[in-house]
């Protein structure tokens, strides 16, 4: 093929035909991109410009706006069990692909290089669906990026231990020079990040912000200037984009630039799952399906035990340690890079590229399976993961001291729609319980006098310590529909008797919301049409057109 047009007309045709069959199952689209990717992988698209360049712009989108959205303190606060954890997990999944590997009859160098690539999660895969379900903020997402980050620096030390040929050299003072090298430009990377961030980027926003085209550029703009930046230090994409998106968390206009950058980002996420299911050699498949299923599986199962132990010895609930642990379940786009540089220096054969391949796409799509029922999961799996949770376990935060409360009014979230209530209640003089999954949040609101509890409105435990049999009403102000629904669960099996108010993101989910027990569904399109005619209604009269 030797049109880019004709190339794009095809594969999204497909992803089209494939994704409309998936929501018609209620799959996930990421399952239908990847298997649209498998379909074409019979055509010769491995010279094509679209799936070489486009996907990578599609990963820089995803974690610019992740950047954008995490508060790096928060992170920062988390490192010794994302470290640990990380450390740990990178371990046992190496030495169980190691000795997979080895039984299947491959080398000490390649099983090696298929041992290493099991223990990479998919960043682009996670921070999607994190970004999907608004759960960025949580704890567990929280831990989830942080982990991606430790596991992509170890990528590139990996990446970097292939390319300088130091395998062949062993372990030893070959690779102290690279790593100082690596250490330095880390340090300087992030010193430029966190420099430009403060005195440059700034007064250049400022002077952008006066047209929303000019802003959008300039935001697009500094992503690209600075992975550019970190990928000829040496660094990933996802380092680079990264640390751009977090240098403009701060910004007044982040919120502005993410809506704008999104729809970009989801056409070019589509091109890289295609991407993905297109390095797919089915013939080569064919011969290594044995080894296949026992990567995936232990992809599946093992790594996120291994996580599941490792994230044990610290103060975390038993429903942060499933869903972080739950969310590192596939075989990583870092492993394919890792395993086809391996092929390039001499390492690994086109075998053991394809069993990554075949890993990465079947895990893949198993994991956005089981990331989209992970409440019903956890709920058959809490007296298994309770065994891992700590007795002192508190999620960082300590639980509020919550004194008996009636005729209260519970508020679930505390964003800008939940804080303008909380603010009228506050007004009104009426009491009010809050929770919210945001760390900061929940400790401002208690510096503020409020009572605010911290924790997912999905956990059942938490639910219990809102008091709600003795709330006088109920405001949800999630929009999503899980956690509404969860909310909406547990009232009905507490037989709770408050009115209860939720928002919902989705208008589709409006009349589901009621039939599950809300007395008031607000959809805020839909509030602010009505709002809008009603304005034009009473000042109908008084307009004059010419």
């Amino acid at each position: 093929m030797n049109s880019v047009f004709l190339e794009l007309a095809i594969m999204l045709s497909v992803a089209c035909v494939i994704g409309y069959t998936a929501m018609r199952f209620r799959l996930p689209l990421v399952m239908a991109y990847l298997l649209a990717g498998v379909a074409l992988s019979a055509y010769n698209l491995s010279d094509s410009v679209v799936l070489h360049t486009l996907p990578e712009i599609g990963i820089a989108f995803v974690l610019f706006l992740i950047g954008m959205e995490l508060n790096l303190s928060e992170i920062r606060s988390l490192g010794r069990p994302i470290i640990v954890a990380t450390l740990f997990q990178i371990v046992v999944s190496s030495v169980a692909g190691f000795t997979l590997a080895t039984f299947f009859g491959f080398s000490g160098t390649e099983a090696a290089i298929l041992g290493i690539s099991l223990a990479f999660a998919s960043t682009i895969v996670i921070a999607k669906m994190l970004s999907e379900r608004r759960d960025t903020a949580s704890l567990y997402g929280k831990l989830s990026i942080g982990i991606l980050l430790v596991e992509d620096l170890v990528a590139i030390i990996v990446m970097v231990a292939i390319t300088r040929n130091l395998i062949s050299f062993g372990w030893s003072t070959a690779i102290l020079m690279p790593l100082l090298i690596f250490t330095v430009k880390a340090i300087a990377l992030i010193s430029a990040a966190f420099l430009i961030s403060r005195f440059v980027l700034p007064f250049l926003f400022n002077k952008m912000a006066k047209s929303v085209e000019l802003l959008f550029l300039a935001a697009i703009t500094w992503c690209f200037i600075f992975t550019s930046v970190a990928v000829l230090a040496g660094f990933s994409v996802v380092i680079g984009a990264f640390l751009a998106g977090v240098a403009l968390a701060s910004s007044p206009y982040q919120i502005q630039i993410q809506a704008k950058v999104k729809p970009i980002r989801d056409f070019f996420v589509a091109l890289f799952f295609i991407y993905i299911g297109s390095q797919v050699d089915l013939a080569g498949i064919t011969n290594s399906l044995p080894i296949i299923f026992g990567f995936t599986a232990l992809a599946l199962f093992m790594k996120p035990f291994a996580y599941l132990v490792g994230l044990s010895f610290f103060k975390f609930r038993k429903h942060t340690l499933f869903q972080t642990s739950l969310n590192m379940t596939q075989v990583s786009e870092f492993s394919l890079i890792v395993v086809l540089l391996a092929v390039e220096h001499g390492f690994a054969s086109e075998s053991a590229l394809a069993i990554i391949a075949g890993s990465a796409v079947l895990s893949i799509i198993f994991s956005s399976t089981l990331m989209n029922h992970s409440e019903s999961i956890y709920t058959f799996m809490k007296p298994f993961v309770a065994r891992f949770q700590r007795k002192e376990a508190v999620d960082v935060l300590p639980d509020a001291i919550l004194p008996p409360l009636s005729g209260h009014v519970v508020v679930v979230g505390a964003d800008r729609v939940g804080t303008v209530v909380i603010e009228y209640l506050k007004k009104a003089k009426i009491e009010v319980l809050v929770l919210d999954y945001n760390p900061t949040a929940v400790r401002r609101l208690r510096a503020q006098g409020y009572h605010a509890l911290y924790g997912d409105v999905s956990d059942s435990e938490i639910l219990a310590n809102l008091q709600l049999n003795t709330a006088h009403l109920i405001i949800s102000t999630a929009g999503g529909t899980r956690d509404n629904l969860a909310l909406l669960d547990a009232c009905r099996i507490s037989n709770v008797k408050a009115q209860i108010v939720v928002r919902t993101d989705e208008a589709d989910q409006e009349q589901v919301l009621r039939d599950a027990g809300a007395d008031y569904v607000i959809f805020p399109e839909r509030v602010s049409g009505d709002f809008l005619v009603s304005k034009l209604e009473d000042e109908w009269p008084n307009l004059h057109f010419s």
